[in-house]
């Protein structure tokens, strides 16, 4: 009797998580159970499975469970181990593009509005998210334009300064020197906060006067610019939705699959006003369509993506409330989970459900060429090159540096042929002397393996395969820190001429069509690491300029010195910037900023 017969056996009738795993021990899916004996014990009966769980049964070789106190302890703690683990048949959401936001702390002296992409905990307030054509830096130059706010970002304690070109120019009330009041100031705020909560019509008849006056002075393009102003105003108008709470925010969620993928939409009501669709192809898992959207809103709802007041779904989910809780915990808010049968709120669920399967049937080639160019690409380099595992987690490394200086490695990371950008890693070369690639890669490699066996480990996987950058000399190098260090990890090289791989059990490269994924999957992850690295080197070298440029300037000491690089970054931004602009780094004076300003222009 194998082990997996005589654990069905022993299954608990208690909720919890089960953890299935191949023979290398990998977790390859996570999921949840009411009733931990039932669901584990049908992966393993007789009857109709689909393709995907017939696949994933036939890769168990293993599993675990952890039994939990209550269903709302497993949901979390399959979300958990979904985040932690990755597995390769759970649904794995990527994060989605992160739209703007505008952003207004009350607590300022003087608040101002900024564009910003995250929404933190931080007692500031968030309009948004903009999308569906609705461009936030023309809403923000409303603003500017109707409301008399100030466009520095800057923060204000009170102190009066001088005045800059935006007063001169009608353009800023100036509180920063005192001609406006903090009461006066905060009235225009606070109407600007009415405007972008759909409470307030002033803006389109300060607009239109504006534009009339424009026009009579003869100023075109400035009565143009109002124009298409207005025009944006009357889209906003249009996507109001009348018979919606205008004062609530509501997300509509619709799936749909084919039996092979499945789209999920976000259609984002913000204020009664549709502001537009998101749109995710799921990741390859084995969930109902029930299960994948409980999956889906576990993963899809952090703070920063601004929580609804309600989430309306297409189909009924039986975790609904479960979620609510879990939610609510995670957010600090109460969001409401419906399946609306009737009214408005059903035609909604029902358009954000076709949206979804026009989405699927439009996008199903795309979604099967990307496949080949992953999955499947990461399959055939397994056949072709004999590989003894999946390339799961490839890991590829590059050096840059300009004649021996500054020198800087990458490691970038791909999993099942896409980039993990959360895994990349920099290194700053410390041992070598001079211009020596060979040595730079061993350094790197070498610290890079020096974490396989550490408690570093959990952070620094073991991967599959190892790709370097170059020729048989860099692999030569790299095997010789791999036999140093007792290392059996799979080792190619990518040289960039010819595109030959180069392999630690063939005497001659390897070479493929040049139009063959497995060879566009290389090149990906090469190019990738090369990316990664000179971006880094660029950096390096940028502020090392910056930093050398600064010492010679009277009064900018290493503290200044520090407070300016972090500031700009580079010798090219700190030309650019105006006085004011220099003057908003701590410790630097309007002094101070002009002795900078007077050094960069002579």
């Amino acid at each position: 009797m194998n082990t997996i017969e005589e654990k069905l056996k022993l299954l608990p009738d208690q909720p919890g998580c089960y953890i299935m795993l191949d023979d290398r021990g990998d977790v390859i899916y996570v999921g949840k159970a009411k009733v931990l004996k039932n669901r584990v014990r049908q992966y393993f009966q007789n009857g109709p499975k689909n393709e995907k769980t017939r696949q994933l049964v036939s890769n168990i070789a293993d599993f675990q469970y952890v039994i939990t106190r209550t269903e709302i302890d497993a949901l979390s703690l399959e979300n958990n181990l979904i985040k932690k683990y990755k597995p390769k048949y759970n649904i794995l959401l990527k994060d989605d593009k992160q739209y703007p936001y505008l952003r207004v702390d009350l607590k300022e002296y003087y608040p101002t509005f900024t564009v910003v992409r995250k929404i933190r905990k931080d007692g500031a307030k968030y309009f948004g998210p903009f999308m569906g054509g609705v461009s936030v830096n023309d809403v923000l130059e409303i603003i500017y334009m109707c409301y008399s706010v100030r466009r520095c970002t800057g923060k204000m304690d009170g102190t009066l300064k001088k005045e800059c070109l935006n007063y001169h120019i009608k353009r800023c009330p100036a509180p920063c020197a005192g001609y406006i009041d903090r009461d006066a100031y905060m009235q225009n705020v606070h109407q600007a906060i009415d405007f972008l909560g759909g409470n307030d019509n002033s803006a389109e008849r300060i607009l239109q006067e504006k534009m009339y006056k424009f026009a009579e002075a003869e100023e075109y393009e400035l009565a143009m610019s109002c124009r298409d102003k207005l025009r944006m105003l009357t889209r906003i108008k249009q996507k109001r939705i009348t018979s919606m709470n205008r004062f609530m925010d509501v997300d509509v969620i619709g799936i749909y699959g084919n039996g092979i993928y499945q789209v999920i939409t976000v259609l984002v009501t913000r204020g009664g006003r549709m502001q537009g669709a998101k749109y995710f192809t799921l990741e390859t898992g084995m969930e109902t369509a029930e299960e994948a959207l409980s999956g889906f809103i576990m993963q899809y709802y952090k703070a920063e993506t601004g929580a609804p007041d309600e989430v309306l779904l297409n189909i009924e989910c039986s975790d609904a409330n479960s979620i609510e809780q879990i939610l609510k915990s995670r957010l600090g808010k109460i969001i409401n989970i419906v399946t609306p049968k009737q009214g408005v709120k059903r035609e909604l669920a029902l358009m954000a459900e076709k949206n979804s399967a026009e989405y699927l049937e439009k996008s199903v080639s795309k979604i099967k060429h990307k496949d080949d160019m992953t999955v499947i690409a990461c399959e055939r380099l397994q056949e072709i090159l004999k590989l003894k595992n999946y390339p799961r987690r490839m890991e590829c490394y590059d050096i840059s540096h300009i004649s021996g200086t500054d020198k800087v490695g990458s490691m970038v990371v791909f999993k099942d042929g896409e980039p993990e950008k959360s895994s990349y890693r920099r290194f700053r070369i410390k041992t070598v002397e001079g211009n020596n690639d060979f040595a730079c890669l061993q350094e790197v490699l070498r610290r890079r393996l020096e974490k396989l066996g550490s408690p570093e480990e959990e952070h620094f996987p073991r991967p599959d395969l190892i790709v370097i950058d170059g020729g048989k000399g860099q692999l030569s190098s790299v095997k010789a820190i791999f036999d140093e260090m007792g290392c059996d990890i799979e080792l190619i090289a990518l040289a960039k001429k010819e595109e030959e791989i180069y392999t630690l059990t063939d005497e001659y490269p390897v070479t493929l069509d040049k139009k063959d994924y497995v060879l566009k999957l290389l090149q990906r992850i090469r190019d990738e690491a090369h990316r990664f690295a000179i971006t880094y080197h660029r950096s390096i070298r940028s502020k090392n300029m910056l930093a050398s440029a600064l010492d010679s300037i009277d009064g900018i000491g290493e503290k200044r010195r520090k407070l300016l690089i972090k500031k700009f970054g580079t010798v090219e931004e700190i030309k650019s910037a105006s006085v004011e602009e220099l003057m908003q780094v701590e410790s630097i004076g309007r002094k101070q900023a002009e002795t900078i300003k007077s050094y960069f222009e002579d």
